[in-house]
């Protein structure tokens, strides 16, 4: 199982949002942590590093694995009209 950091963005992010929302986005991501390549995953594209991206609801989670440290770094999480 992989440990799950979070950025800054991010952390802002789930302590502004509604509960329900929170919820839904950190189940999405403890998945995550057992399965960081799921089936519903997209390669953000033209970035120079491999960030991916999951949905939760109307929301994108984006995030790195890092396997030195046995990671998923979420990076950001949007809405998707502001996720791109």
């Amino acid at each position: 199982m992989f440990d799950a950091e979070y950025s800054s963005q991010a952390n802002k992010f789930l302590k502004k949002c509604e509960k329900e929302t929170a919820k839904r986005v950190i189940d999405k991501i403890e998945k995550l942590r057992e399965d960081p390549f799921p089936t519903d995953i997209k390669r953000v594209i033209n970035r120079k590093e491999k960030i991916f991206r999951v949905r939760a609801g109307d929301y994108r989670i984006q995030y790195s694995v890092i396997y030195e440290k046995n990671l998923v770094f979420i990076s950001e999480i949007e809405k998707r009209p502001k996720a791109y």
